[in-house]
Formats: structure tokens, sequence, C-alpha cells
């Protein structure tokens, strides 16, 4: 073989081996679409901090969208040259800074925040930066989680409880998709509503029925669903 067609080889031995590599790091079946409730994140006893452009509002936020294997299993990091670049989507950072905030403390903008949901979920997704977030952006407005469960007569007031079965079939019916509920407990022990997971395919352009649900953050047969917007706005709760 000359050594010119010997080049070749490699070049295209090497191309297909890249090839194979992307399509491994964006193979997934589903996303998970995770919303939280903030006062269950912050009234725990590892506290929160709110954001630094000021107190949310009293509403689910993003937590993320991650892409998930029916297995149960998921893909993370898929490329770990990639960095966050807030030029690809400055048109959204004023939504996002309302409707996917950080509590963690200390205070931040989001960035940090956002930044670590795009390099462990968002370079498995096949999106690019702007695409994964203004997909998240939309899965939370046709959700609309508050108003679906406002509508069953399940509001967030502190002392009262709900059944998680009754939540389910609030959410079911105004999203058409079973969710999971994950809880966790407050700083008195209470079991509380925390996440909500929707199932959304692996295009991100629809709800789907969950392949498979989580394990962990188990819920009492009552749950409360704490109030937000009648604790101080500190910056840190």
């Amino acid at each position: 073989m000359m050594k010119s067609q010997k080049k070749l080889l490699i070049k295209i031995t090497v191309v297909q081996c890249l090839l194979v590599f992307c399509v491994a790091s964006q193979d997934f079946d589903f996303f998970y679409f995770v919303q939280q409730w903030p006062a269950s994140y912050c009234d725990t006893r590892r506290s929160c901090c709110y954001p630094t452009t000021g107190k949310p509002d009293e509403d689910f936020s993003i937590h993320g969208l991650w892409p998930n294997y029916k297995n149960g299993k998921w893909p993370q990091n898929c490329d770990r040259e990639s960095s966050l670049d807030e030029s690809e989507f400055s048109d959204l950072i004023s939504t996002m800074e309302k409707n996917w905030p950080s509590l963690a403390c200390p205070s931040s903008d989001g960035l940090k925040f956002w930044s670590h949901e795009w390099l462990k979920h968002g370079t498995c997704s096949a999106l690019n930066q702007h695409a994964y977030f203004q997909s998240a952006l939309d899965f939370k407005t046709k959700s609309n989680l508050l108003q679906n469960l406002n509508n069953a007569g399940i509001n967030p007031r502190n002392g009262d409880y709900y059944s998680v079965e009754s939540i389910k079939e609030a959410i079911e019916k105004g999203v058409g998709h079973t969710p999971f509920i994950e809880c966790n407990i407050d700083s008195q022990g209470n079991h509380q509503l925390y996440q909500v997971y929707l199932c959304v395919d692996s295009s991100a352009s629809k709800f789907i029925d969950c392949p498979i649900f989580p394990h962990g953050g188990k819920c009492g047969s009552k749950i409360e669903f704490p109030s937000f917007s009648t604790n101080d706005d500190h910056d840190e709760f």
C-alpha cells in the first residue's frame, strides 16, 4: 500500500472513531425535566441563600433537563472541553434568572448553577446551549405546575397536607402524563413536596410517559406543600 493511501486510511479511521464517540456520547432514551419547590429547598436544615437578583417568586423553578437511559442510568459530562458561553444565550438570561434561579449558598447570579447543568447534562443532550436552556424554559411554561395544582385546590400553605396521589392526579390532568414526586424533610421532620419529574422525548420536543421513574425521595401518604411567600425576604433563609 502506498504511503499516501496509508495516510488516507488513518484519517478515515480517526474520523470514524470520532463520529462513533460523538454518537455514543449523545445516545440516550429520554429526558427527565425536573422542577423544584423553593420553600422545600430552603426550609431544610441546610437552609438556602436567595439569588443576587432577589428572592424568587412563589413558583416552581427549574432544576434541570437531564438525559437518561431506560435502564435507570444516565450519561454525564459528555464534552469535558466545553464551557458555558453566556453570549450564546444572552437573550434568555433575564427569563432564566426568574425561572431557573440558584438557591445554593453563597448567593449567586445563577451562572455557576447553569454552567453545572450544561456541563453535566447539557453536553449529553445533542442540543447547543441556547436550544438546551430554551427547551427547559419552554417545558416549564407548558407544564404550568403551580396553576395545575391550584386548579385542584392544592395550594402552598404551611400546616396543610395533601395526598401524593392527589398531587400526581392534578399534574397529570394538566400535563397529560404522570409525574414522579420527590419529597424531602423539613427542619421539623415533616415530609414535603420537593421536586416534580416529568419525562420528555429525546429530541426535547414533547412530554411523554416516563419509561422509568427515579428511585429515592420517598414520600409519606400525606405531604406538606409549604408556603414560600410568608418567608422573610432576607439574603439567607
